[in-house]
């Protein structure tokens, strides 16, 4: 079984202690330098770094890629965190910022490809803003998916180990409301409150939702007015959308744009959009029933599949048609979480799992 205990604990503390703030460029440029260094241990070769829009990025190519083995190095821990979530492993669990999602799945990764007889037809792709919405790596891992038969992404498990077989996509709104400032107690009349025309719109934006249809529409963050005694000029609301399928997501679209402001005075704008496509069931079926036969024969199994409603990168390879299998990284718990945790007995199994899993694609088994 690959991966040595001990050693893949080092590795991960090695990772966890190098902080990458999703938001922080530096921070992130500088975990890079650690992960390129991991893997060319594990290895024997260095990573292709690739800057995009000050975001580093890394990748390995071995042959002519045939799986592409996805993942990240950033994290959504402000730097810092360490602090007040120092890297620990008490009774067979580890924590610290990071450390399920998705550090650990790294170091399962490395060990993985390090004990198998060759990596030929393997890609590595290690992107540096996946908690920021992938902004600067899509076409990068797009790109890197085409001509591949297999998307295997090490984002940790669901519940129980579970892989994750499919997911929601994802859009991100922005509306902002604008309207007109008065004094609140001398002549409020006078002033288009748009704060109150926010309301407005937060409630008509919630009702778009249609949870027994899968899709979540979800006003987040919210900001209003400047001043106690001022009626507000301006407001704005995030919005979260989830959708199962194509059809849902561009249906919440033609709603988002079609929201018209209600209070005289005030008017909207709305931005954003589809941010990721949604990775359906189909696309990893044939994956996953390949990863239950290999965890069978490696006397790992059964293995549980679900489908999620977070999104990966995994939703990429999967929307441009590339096979697609997530969650194959750590088994744990907590991702983003105070509790953020991964259960260390696991990592070797895990390791064993993909290393197996892509010698698998590799002979044509898929």
């Amino acid at each position: 079984m690959p991966g040595d205990l001990p050693v893949m604990l080092d590795d991960l503390e090695e990772l966890v202690l190098r902080e990458s703030f999703s938001s922080d460029h530096d921070a992130v440029a500088a975990s890079a330098t650690v992960v390129a260094a991991l893997g060319a241990r594990h290895l024997g070769v260095r990573p292709e770094p690739i800057v995009v829009g000050g975001v580093t990025h890394l990748r390995w190519t071995f042959g002519t890629p045939r799986v592409l083995l996805l993942g990240h190095h950033d994290t959504v821990w402000p730097i810092g965190s360490l602090r007040t979530h120092p890297w620990s492993v008490t009774g067979g669990v580890a924590r610290g910022p990071g450390v399920f999602d998705m550090k650990a799945g790294l170091v399962q990764m490395f060990h993985a490809l390090r004990s198998i007889a060759s990596a030929d037809g393997v890609c590595v792709l290690v992107t540096g803003d996946e908690e920021l919405g992938s902004r600067t790596s899509r076409d990068l891992i797009e790109q890197s998916a085409r001509g591949c038969s297999a998307t295997l992404v090490l984002e940790a498990s669901a519940d129980d180990g579970a892989l994750k077989t499919a997911r929601k996509g994802v859009s991100q709104y922005e509306v902002a409301v604008h309207g007109m400032a008065a004094h609140a107690g001398l002549e409020p009349e006078k002033g288009a409150n748009a704060g109150v025309e926010l309301a407005h719109q937060v409630l008509a934006i919630a009702a778009m939702a249609d949870p027994e249809g899968s899709t979540t529409v979800t006003p987040t963050v919210m900001s209003a007015g400047t001043s106690r005694n001022t009626v507000p000029a301006e407001a704005a609301v995030a919005v979260d959308v989830r959708t199962a399928d194509l059809a849902a997501q561009a249906l919440v679209d033609v709603r988002m744009r079609a929201l018209s402001p209600r209070l005289p005075g005030t008017r909207l704008a709305v931005t954003g959009g589809p941010n990721r496509p949604p990775m359906d069931a189909a696309s990893s079926s044939a994956l996953f029933k390949l990863a239950e036969q290999v965890a069978n024969e490696l006397g790992i199994g059964p293995l549980g599949g679900v489908p999620v409603g977070g999104a990966s990168d995994g939703n990429f390879t999967a929307g441009i048609g590339c096979p697609t299998l997530d969650g194959l990284g750590a088994v744990g718990g907590g991702a983003h979480a105070a509790h953020e945790h991964v259960v260390v007995e696991e990592m070797p199994r895990r390791a064993a799992l993909l290393a197996r899993l892509v010698e698998a694609i590799l002979e044509g088994r898929q």
